[in-house]
């Protein structure tokens, strides 16, 4: 059965599956808008965080019920409740009590070594952000994210224990109904959930500590949750303890590429809440002699790790040697949601970057990006080209049919604003009588009229665009100067200033060749001017729906950076290609961390029985789980 066969059973499953979200679908973009600016504007004033000091908060300890244990698996995934095919997916590979994975590295050639790895499953679940799309509801939840996850473990003679940490897009409701799904201790089919809060601490084996983080759409770290980690975390680090940080989005990166300040909060809570403590009764910090040793994120639905650089390293940006003293940082947002590009990632993050208000406290350590990303940066070319392709298969107007239907009615529109200035100019008083009466001689002054004028507002648009950046600069050069230098990711550039001018400028050049075209037909005298009319609009619409919408494909495709380079990807709603981190913690305190991957999700069901009365979706066939990289080791101590 296919997803639209599998919603027919609704009642019987409990919930609906879902299509993978279109992201630029008009309404979908207008319904995320909407909810992303109320959510922006409201969430200082409807902060649930501040609330949620009346609500006990115990710490947590994994694997539930051992407290003497000397080992666990933890499975941390991000990004998930998208569509039903590939959240399910990955949900089902979570649940399997043990994963044969084959030591060679997914897209290599080097033959595999002798027996396979056998990773348990997780005795932890670490739900590490975006647990649902495109916006957080009951309804969604249930849907998107809970359904699945239920149906791929039902129950489990030893439950594992999940806890969640909110992204931005189970922000956008307040954070109300993710209050609802993850921290009143309901179960989600077999995973048991024990937080209370937005936030947790979790006591691990070999003295590791598993912090997650609530920023609230990256804003700060509310009081509350402050007190919460200093009574749980800071209180009781130890000498050579280790942490590992989950956080909603990967500030290093946005530090280096936009924003110098957006690893400030984590940074600080770093330095405060895991290298110092307070003293209590008085305002002195003395050391814990702990640290952080992985800092996990998703939100950028790729697989990326940067790691530490130590005294010793050779210069340059090269990739350092395998060391477990490094510290590592890991973005792996594979959970369910599209894939993102990898081609665009800044060789080395110097934390803290240049411009940071934390530079002058803090030396900047150097983080060099690991040679294995998922995608990598040629297959990541390649899939982003798929949105300007036809034949790809994601199309732009294939993967968003909505954003071809609007292209269709914008350029109706359009052609027939040039079809009435062309009846002026043509001196008559109908636009259909200049359509049929006018020829190709008389269009070419109009069309080089109406490109001239274009032309004219592009350069003015330019010549302001040029004058403010004079400007910027000579006030630059009173105070103190920019960030600059090979360390600064290319990123900031983003779009060329003209970017959106020449957007709308290729959809006017569209719209001009479909009022050619009609001028070019020869209608025959004896049809209705109102038929000509349909049909030359009709023409209009079709030209508009797929030529526009293929040149603005080739728009996006041409961004370097910024939001409309994230399109690139977005659009074209990739559903394969999904993945999680498996980590153990051995007897002795070493991390290893296996990144995992399904190259190809499973597409077709079959419905089966439950006990219960009711029905699951059950895979006919097990998706390929692959290593991206050597499994990486991280030792406990700095």
């Amino acid at each position: 059965m296919k997803v639209r066969e599998l919603r027919e059973h609704a009642k019987e499953l409990d919930f609906t599956p879902q299509e993978q979200v279109r992201w630029l679908a008009p309404r979908q973009l207008a319904r995320t808008a909407v909810k992303a600016v109320l959510a922006a504007v409201f969430a200082g004033y409807s902060d649930k965080r501040e609330v949620q000091e009346v609500l006990d908060a115990d710490l947590l300890e994994a694997p539930c019920g051992q407290p003497d244990a000397r080992e666990i698996w933890i499975d941390y995934v991000a990004d998930v409740g998208d569509g039903f095919d590939a959240t399910s997916s990955v949900a089902w590979t979570l649940a399997e009590e043990e994963l044969l994975v084959p030591r060679a590295i997914e897209g290599t050639d080097a033959s595999p070594a002798v027996g396979d790895l056998r990773l348990r499953r997780g005795s932890l679940l670490v739900l590490g952000g975006d647990e649902v799309y495109p916006a957080a509801s009951a309804t969604a939840y249930e849907d998107r994210m809970k359904g699945p996850y239920r149906a791929a473990l039902p129950k489990a003679a030893d439950p594992p224990l999940m806890v969640a940490l909110p992204g931005n897009h189970d922000w956008y409701d307040g954070l109300t109904a993710f209050l609802r799904m993850f921290t009143q201790q309901r179960p989600i089919g077999g995973w048991q959930t024990r937080q209370t809060r937005s936030y947790f601490c979790v006591r691990l084996p070999e003295r590791w500590w598993l912090v997650g983080l609530d920023s609230q759409l990256g804003s700060y770290f509310d009081d509350p949750q402050l007190r919460y980690f200093e009574k749980h975390l800071s209180a009781n680090l130890e000498p050579g303890d280790g942490v590992i940080v989950c956080s909603a989005e990967p500030t290093w990166l946005e530090s280096v590429e936009t924003n110098a300040d957006a690893f400030n909060a984590l940074h600080w809570f770093d330095r405060n809440m895991i290298r110092t403590r307070a003293v209590p009764g008085s305002k002195r910090r003395v050391p814990t002699h702990a640290s952080v040793r992985l800092w996990l994120t998703g939100d950028h639905h790729h697989y990326a790790r940067y790691a530490e650089r130590l005294p010793g390293d050779p210069p340059g940006t090269g990739v350092p040697a395998p060391d477990s003293r490094r510290r590592q940082m890991v973005t792996s947002g594979m959970g369910g949601a599209y894939l993102a590009a990898t081609h665009r990632l800044p060789a080395v993050l110097p934390l803290p970057p240049p411009g940071s208000r934390l530079r002058e406290k803090d030396p900047p350590v150097a983080f060099a990006r690991m040679g294995r990303t998922y995608p990598d940066a040629e297959e990541s070319r390649r899939l982003a080209r798929g949105i300007a392709v036809p034949w790809s298969g994601r199309w732009l107007p294939w993967r968003n049919l909505g954003f071809a239907k609007l292209a269709a009615g914008l350029h109706a529109g359009l052609f027939l604003l040039l079809c009435f200035l062309f009846a002026l100019a043509e001196g008559v008083l109908r636009p259909v009588d200049a359509v049929r009466r006018a020829g190709l001689d008389d269009f070419w002054g109009f069309g080089a009229v109406c490109l001239g004028v274009a032309a004219a507002l592009f350069v003015l648009g330019f010549l302001g665009r040029l004058l403010r950046r004079i400007l910027r600069r000579l006030r630059r050069r009173r105070g103190a100067a920019p960030p600059s230098g090979p360390e600064v990711a290319t990123a900031r550039t983003a779009l060329p200033p003209s970017g959106p001018a020449v957007a709308t400028l290729s959809q006017a050049l569209v719209a001009l060749a479909a009022l050619a075209i009609t001028v070019a037909i020869p209608f025959p005298p004896s049809w209705d001017g109102w038929l000509v009319l349909l049909l030359c609009l009709a023409l209009a619409a079709f030209l508009g729906a797929f030529v526009g919408s293929g040149v603005f494909a080739l728009w996006v495709l041409s961004a370097k950076g910024g939001q409309v380079a994230e399109w690139q990807m977005s659009g074209q709603s990739i559903e394969d290609h999904k993945g999680f981190l498996r980590l153990r913690i051995a007897p002795g305190g070493d991390l290893t961390l296996y990144p995992l991957v399904l190259k190809t999700i499973c597409r077709d069901w079959e419905l089966r029985d439950e006990p219960s009365g009711g029905k699951r979706p059950v895979p006919t066939g097990k998706p390929a789980v692959r290593l991206i990289e050597d499994p990486v080791v991280i030792s406990r101590g700095a």
